[in-house]
């Protein structure tokens, strides 16, 4: 083995220790978040209860939003670890740690070691994209097949005699892959970003239509190939249903995740933070750079003005549907190094702008730390005009008393660092440490603090009914975690439910309903309305409770914690 691929293999290795040590430990340590990473984890295990693992469920009842390959992964993950925390999240740590990898070998390849080992350093240690790998949301490894296809498209049509079939199948099999973990948006990105390159590229002929073909072929072999089982199965109502869900998704907003026009501009940059700020200079022309390297900085340039363009336009605003962006977002903050080297200064404005979003992130640290202490204040201030949210600050919580030493920390040392960049150029890993250093101890110290605040008192009162004989339903609210907490069997649907389900179902199809049936909202109905055979309990948003005193007076209020409110109803003697 040459000393240069034994040098490779030996940063590949520390790559995967020091990835393995950052994402793996205490996965567990806080329950999963409603919706997403509950939503995924209840699909895993409905799986793994009902042994059918072609049809992805939600209470037991087809879930046509979400494809099935990280719903396979994290239930071969439940298979290891059991049905908990950590196995659902364990399959993006995994992601985390492959994905930091492939980093660096294509920013080695399109540059060489400096740059992607500054790359790999910008992705991992900005605070949202290690944030996501301690999670467990499909959309890590969906960014990552989509990367993957656009690097091979990349090389394809940058050479298209040499290895050009290689990388022509490699790009449409993790187009495929990518189809099948969350849905055609990724052909969509792939389309756009290719579309857009190609247009910048002056329309760059490509001369073998064979490879074309071939592209198509593994694309749809592999993308398709779970929609077509599903047909064939007879499950044509499902695939259909997934196309419509995808429609209404781009045409209209979740009423819960609305937001303003710029929303993913700034989550972008302050949650790819400190990426974000050395991302604006990148753009500048750099004479050291080889045709090859232009070439490969337009189409990360083209791929992130494609993700974030589309998402601004799409009418749900989530933080991860612009998380696409941070793969070009850091190979383009990596060129931070030919800046430097080239002695040449920072913009003022990155300047500012930095030390602007250190202060910012410093304050907004020290003052998650010292919630506790703030809480009687801000519930006296009469500041925050949400019912709900007032009596979710007030929910019990132990702090430790230190924790807002992590935000003084941070910005001590990132100021620090930033302001002497350009005296050391080496401060600029100072600088990537402290962030991922705080990253690593917010998830640590303050994550598990805030969880409680949120969710705690519903999440330990559906434990509280595992295994039990009952019901257990939300009212007001959609959720997915009394499915999985209370660890809810098939048979907890009973047959009348099912029969008064359908035929609601069937009268809102005779009056012309266009818009989704809720399969969730039609069961809860039941259980507040009709006769039931065992008892029913049912946990609503403090907000509601004179609402749901007048609407069902025949519910029993068991307790009030946070901002829940907690019910039982008893079935006719």
């Amino acid at each position: 083995m040459s000393s240069t691929k034994t040098n490779s293999f030996i940063w590949y290795v520390a790559i995967t220790l020091i990835a393995a040590l950052l994402f793996i430990p205490f996965l567990g340590a806080v329950h999963l978040f409603d919706w997403d990473e509950i939503n995924f984890a209840e699909c895993a295990r409905e799986m793994i209860v009902t042994h059918n693992y072609s049809r992805v469920q939600i209470n037991f009842q087809p879930f046509w939003e979400k494809p099935p390959l990280f719903i396979w992964l994290q239930v071969l993950s439940m298979k290891l670890f059991g049905v908990n925390e950590f196995a659902a999240r364990f399959p993006d740590a995994m992601c985390g740690i492959l994905t930091l990898n492939i980093i660096y070998y294509f920013g080695r390849k399109y540059n060489n070691h400096h740059f992607g080992l500054l790359w790999t350093i910008c992705y991992g240690a900005s605070f949202l994209p290690f944030l996501y790998f301690k999670s467990g949301i499909i959309d890590p490894w969906f960014n990552l097949f989509i990367f993957l296809s656009i690097c091979f498209i990349l090389q394809w049509f940058n050479n298209n005699t040499r290895k050009a079939n290689v990388n022509a199948l490699y790009a449409g099999l993790f187009a495929g892959l990518a189809v099948l973990t969350k849905g055609p948006v990724a052909i969509l990105i792939i389309g756009l970003t290719f579309l857009v390159s190609w247009i910048r590229l002056r329309f760059n002929p490509f001369n073998n239509l064979k490879n074309v073909l071939l592209f198509i072929l593994v694309f749809l072999g592999s993308g398709l190939s779970w929609f077509l089982f599903e047909i064939i199965s007879g499950n044509f109502e499902i695939v259909k249903e997934f196309i419509v869900y995808q429609g209404r998704l781009f045409s209209t907003h979740d009423s819960d995740h609305e937001g303003f026009f710029l929303y993913h501009f700034l989550i972008l940059l302050v949650g790819c933070f400190p990426a974000s700020v050395f991302f604006i200079p990148s753009h500048t022309k750099h004479l050291s750079d080889t045709p090859f390297q232009v070439y490969a900085k337009k189409w990360m340039l083209s791929l992130f003005w494609v993700v974030l363009i589309l998402f601004t336009i799409v009418q749900t605003k989530i933080a991860h549907y612009s998380s696409m962006c941070y793969f070009p977002l850091t190979y383009l903050a990596a060129y931070i190094y030919k800046i430097f080297y080239s002695e040449k200064r920072l913009p003022k404005i990155i300047t500012v702008l930095g030390l602007c979003l250190i202060v910012v992130l410093g304050i907004t640290f020290t003052t998650v730390g010292l919630i506790d202490y703030f809480i009687p204040t801000i519930v006296k201030s009469n500041l925050i005009d949400d019912e709900f949210a007032v009596a979710c600050i007030q929910t019990p919580v132990k702090w430790n008393g230190f924790e807002w030493l992590i935000g003084v920390l941070f910005l001590l040392f990132s100021v620090y660092f930033f302001i002497n960049l350009l005296k050391n150029k080496k401060n600029i890993y100072g600088l990537f440490i402290t962030s991922l250093v705080s990253i690593w101890m917010v998830t640590m110290f303050i994550v598990p603090k805030i969880e409680p605040y949120s969710q705690g008192p519903a999440i330990e009162f559906y434990e509280s009914l595992k295994g039990k004989d009952c019901y257990v339903e939300t009212i007001g609210f959609k959720s997915y975690a009394q499915f999985f907490y209370t660890n809810k069997q098939p048979k907890q649907n009973p047959p009348a439910m099912l029969t008064y389900i359908k035929k609601q179902e069937e009268a809102l199809t005779k009056a012309h309903y266009s818009g989704p049936i809720s399969f969730n909202i039609l069961s809860s109905t039941w259980l507040l309305e009709e006769n039931i055979d065992k008892p029913t309990y049912f946990v609503a948003k403090i907000a509601d409770v004179e609402s749901i005193k007048k609407n069902y007076p025949n519910l029993i209020e068991l307790y009030k914690k946070g901002g829940f409110v907690f019910y039982k109803r008893l079935p006719k003697q």
